[in-house]
């Protein structure tokens, strides 16, 4: 399989030549991506990424840590409550609706929409809104192939997506605690920036349930409530859409998200960010680290006002 390297992603955020052919490319099947075989802890720790803007040095965060310690509210709101109740949870068939301002709108089956699309290794930091963040190695295909293939037409401003609604099989979503199903957003341009990725696996392994199998979003430099997960439908708008915790709560989350450490939420500081795993507060850094790459997309923006 092709490794494209775009000249606009630093060469920390993609595994290198020689680790990506010690296993083997993605396998498709009905509802996920597997790979078929597991890359080595030398290999994981390889793939660590250079914090931008300073001399911190991120570790991969164990999978241990990753896959139990969780944001899935429609599994429970507890931490560790989505790797439970996620256990049984089946994502064989899966299909994702398209629609909206889009050329063919339709129903697509997962292994369809992912064919021959390049995946891509990439170690991100990802920080959440809540001030712990982590280190992950993802498996996934560029956002902006997706839209290439879905075919948007130009009044198309912004993508949404929506989470899998089914309460008998999410649990969480019996309470009241968010307004069902789970959405989130982007503008177009920042779709179509190649840090964004569609992921189906971390850790060399296939997505697990609690961390939003078989398919969730994920955008770095954003706080990790706009990685939506569990998709099942994508839909192109020419207006910003209504996001789910901009819903429930405009006044501490807006539909930018950007990691900003000189905007705190109004009940704590996003100054400083715990890693999980470590004993020390670590500075946040602006966009999470990526603001070579990113800050360009919102200048001229009072990113106070568009938080």
């Amino acid at each position: 399989m092709l490794i494209r390297r775009p000249d606009d992603i630093p060469s920390s955020e993609i595994t290198g030549e020689s680790l990506y052919q010690n296993r083997r490319a993605f396998i498709g099947t009905a509802g996920t991506l597997a790979l078929g075989s597991v890359l080595a802890p030398a290999a994981l720790s390889a793939l660590s990424a250079t914090g931008r803007g300073g001399a911190q040095k991120d570790d991969i965060t164990p999978e241990k840590d990753a896959t139990t310690y969780n944001n899935f509210y429609e599994f429970g709101t507890g931490k560790d409550e989505p790797a439970e109740n996620a256990k049984d949870f089946k994502t064989k068939p899966w299909t994702v609706a398209v629609d909206g301002m889009v050329k063919n709108p339709r129903t697509w089956a997962l292994e369809d929409l992912l064919g021959k699309l390049t995946v891509y290794d990439r170690t991100y930091r990802m920080r959440c809104v809540e001030a712990w963040s982590m280190v992950i190695p993802w498996q996934g295909v560029q956002l902006k192939d997706i839209i290439n293939r879905l075919e948007p037409l130009p009044s198309a401003k912004y993508i949404l997506f929506h989470t899998l609604h089914d309460p008998r099989r999410m649990p969480g979503q019996r309470s009241g605690v968010l307004p069902w199903p789970y959405k989130e957003g982007l503008r177009m341009d920042e779709a179509n920036h190649p840090l964004a990725i569609l992921a189906t696996g971390m850790y060399g392994k296939s997505l697990p349930n609690q961390n939003g199998a078989p398919l969730r979003l994920v955008v770095p430099w954003k706080y990790g409530f706009k990685g939506i997960k569990s998709i099942v439908k994508i839909s192109f708008v020419d207006r910003q859409p209504l996001t789910t915790w901009a819903d429930a709560n405009s006044a501490e989350y807006g539909f930018y998200a950007n990691v900003n450490p000189a905007v705190d939420h109004p009940r704590w500081s996003q100054a400083k960010e715990r890693r999980i795993g470590e004993f020390l507060k670590r500075n946040t850094l602006p966009f999470n680290g990526y603001s070579e790459q990113v800050a360009s997309l919102y200048a001229g923006m009072d990113l106070r006002k568009f938080y």
